[in-house]
């Protein structure tokens, strides 16, 4: 079973009753199973269970002014009297001070942890700094119910990256997949220097997946992951078989560079004709770093357009 149906299960078999003891706190509380970790989206195996795998779920409370430390307390000791065990799997012990990925939490406090502001309210040099996984961590999961709806505005919020910052990071990253793939990989061969040759694919292919995410209007996830996440978006299946080539072979071998090098052309063609598709390039030509100032250049705000090509990266 996978982390997310065991939260939901152990969540309407107990924690429903459970929070039905609360009708005057009903209205004001979000429940769902969000944040860190592979089981909140769907990407938990048997090997993920060694570690932050057990029953549980999340209730978030809003402000003190509506539901005071008292009531969070009363909460808090009703989650921690649910079984300690369900279908087999045990809960994990509650820390006290803090950090468990389940029971009950404050928006703000979520939120602060998350993306570094309390209301998801972020300025936009904290949008260019903060990393793609964080906001992904931050917009996963699922929400069971939300009847107060703040935790939700702000979940959707987030969700949208302000388009000139989402063409900031997409021009920093094309850049480096230029200067990695089009130029440093062979120049590194040339050098003798397999090793860095192989650091440079490696800069290309993680470039290459944080646009193709920005492009789709999703978020990378933690590195690990990536690969897997890729998969589910349009035309990431076929992009992650030729990302794959950069990552394994041996450099030393010409045929294998030869094949990478043409692997490279092939990946930054399909870039180059989303990007057109899409009309955020008006470059003809197959210099990715053209492409990059091309989508530099549709930056709205002045200050951010003018700043370094690689200020979101």
């Amino acid at each position: 079973m996978k982390g997310i149906d065991l939260s939901k299960a152990y969540y309407e078999e107990y924690g429903k009753p459970m929070l039905e003891k609360f009708p005057d706190l009903l209205p004001y509380l979000a429940v769902g199973f969000v944040g860190s970790g592979s089981e909140r989206y769907g990407f938990d195996d048997e090997t993920s269970k060694d570690h932050d795998f057990e029953p549980g779920f999340c209730i978030f409370l809003p402000d003190e002014d509506i539901i005071d430390r008292r009531q969070e307390f009363l909460l808090e000791r009703a989650y921690a009297k649910l079984p300690k065990e369900y279908l087999g799997i045990k809960r994990q012990p509650l820390s006290p001070v803090g950090g468990n990925r389940n029971g009950v939490k404050r928006i703000a406090d979520f939120y602060l942890s998350a993306v570094g502001e309390k209301n998801g309210d972020l300025s936009l040099s904290q949008w260019l700094r903060i990393p793609d996984y964080a906001l992904f961590e931050a917009v996963d999961g699922e929400v069971f119910f939300d009847n107060y709806g703040e935790f939700t505005r702000i979940r959707e919020a987030l969700k949208k990256m302000p388009a000139d910052v989402k063409l900031k990071r997409i021009a920093g990253n094309l850049f480096i997949m230029a200067q990695a793939g089009q130029y440093n990989f062979t120049r590194c061969l040339a050098h003798g220097e397999p090793e860095s040759a192989q650091i440079a694919c490696n800069e290309f292919v993680t470039s290459a997946v944080k646009v193709w995410f920005l492009l789709n209007d999703k978020f990378a996830p933690y590195y690990k992951w990536c690969f897997r996440a890729l998969t589910l978006l349009d035309g990431g299946k076929f992009l992650k078989q030729k990302l794959s080539l950069l990552l394994f072979g041996d450099n030393n071998n010409q045929t294998t560079a030869n094949e990478k090098c043409k692997v490279i052309d092939e990946i930054s063609a399909i870039f180059i004709n989303k990007l057109k598709s899409l009309q955020l390039t008006n470059s003809a030509c197959e210099d990715l770093i053209k492409h990059a100032y091309s989508v530099n250049d549709k930056i709205t705000d002045c200050n951010l357009r003018n700043a370094h090509i690689l200020d979101g990266v």
